[in-house]
């Protein structure tokens, strides 16, 4: 039992932190989307072409910067075909999202190959993103541990939540954007371009859901590998269930379920039991926090396609 107690020290924070990255920029960038009224559980899929499109191009320039410029385009244009699906075509947009997931899944899973021959289930190993450490804050006792073992995508994250904030409640975009979620027809009545904010709050999803999987792939791993996003799409979905469509407590979620991933990971070490056990400790977190979350109202013409007239 102490053991098990002594996890919880700086270590097990920062790699909390580290952790929550990839699903704060997914829980984001479905947030955005949703609050303009596009369903958006394609997370999984756009982390998975995002962490792809940035190693692929990684190994072909050798330039982790360009990895990152590509996967972010190819997050865009996912976000592109998402949104022509579901304002244009105006499919269903659960259908059309969960075909993009296995979309993502399978033609991931076959271009490794294609590219790389041999059949293999990952790629080489491509040069990576370092982290750095703060200057004086690093050196501070205890809580300098934390800053020592987090990057600029870290930082990124955190300040993204706040900034999102600031824009859907503190600039005309983040006003229109949640207008076109409440009430498509009402923004429109008043000069609102509803397809238009529509799109774009779809393409910056996909942008975010990228970031996060070029965070699995080009930060912690160096590497693709079949599945690398392992359900964390579908974590940062609850995560933005949990935090009620609102900036902060989603954030605050994802920290929660990258804490608890990081406990499992540093408890596997330390007991007897069997390790799918503790494997499986986010997901149940992220149910029983669904559970007792009580009642999230989601903005209200989500999941409802514009018609223009």
């Amino acid at each position: 039992m102490i053991e098990m107690l002594e996890i919880f020290d700086m270590n097990w924070v920062a790699q909390g932190i580290r952790l929550s990255v990839p699903l704060i920029f997914a829980a984001l960038g479905g947030l955005l989307s949703e609050r303009a009224g596009v369903i958006n559980i394609a997370l999984e899929g756009k982390m998975l072409f995002g962490a792809f499109a940035g190693v692929a191009v990684t190994w072909w320039t050798g330039t982790n910067v360009l990895g990152l410029v590509a996967a972010l385009a190819v997050g865009a244009g996912i976000g592109w075909v998402h949104a022509w699906f579901s304002i244009t075509v105006r499919a269903d947009q659960i259908v059309s999202a969960t075909a993009i997931n296995l979309f993502a899944l399978g033609v991931t899973a076959a271009l490794i190959p294609a590219i790389w021959e041999g059949g293999r289930a990952n790629t080489p190993g491509v040069e990576r993103f370092r982290r750095f450490e703060v200057p004086v804050l690093a050196d501070l006792p205890e809580i300098g541990t934390v800053f020592s073992r987090l990057g600029w995508f870290d930082y990124g994250a955190l300040v993204l939540a706040p900034v999102v904030w600031v824009v859907l409640w503190r600039s005309p975009f983040g006003l229109r954007l949640r207008a076109c979620g409440e009430s498509p027809e009402a923004a429109a009545s008043v000069g609102v371009n509803v397809i238009r904010t529509r799109y774009t709050a779809v393409m910056l999803a996909g942008v975010f859901a990228a970031m996060g999987g070029v965070y699995l792939s080009l930060v912690q791993n160096g590497l693709f590998q079949r599945g690398i996003t392992n359900g964390r799409g579908f974590l940062a979905l609850a995560a933005m269930i949990f935090g009620k469509w609102r900036p902060i407590p989603v954030l605050g979620a994802c920290l929660l379920f990258g804490m608890a991933d990081a406990y499992q990971l540093r408890a596997q070490s330390k007991s007897d039991l069997p390790v799918e056990l503790f494997q499986a400790l986010p997901y149940v977190v992220g149910l029983i926090t669904l559970v007792f979350v009580g009642r999230a109202v989601a903005p209200a013409a989500i999941g409802r396609a514009y018609v223009k007239d």
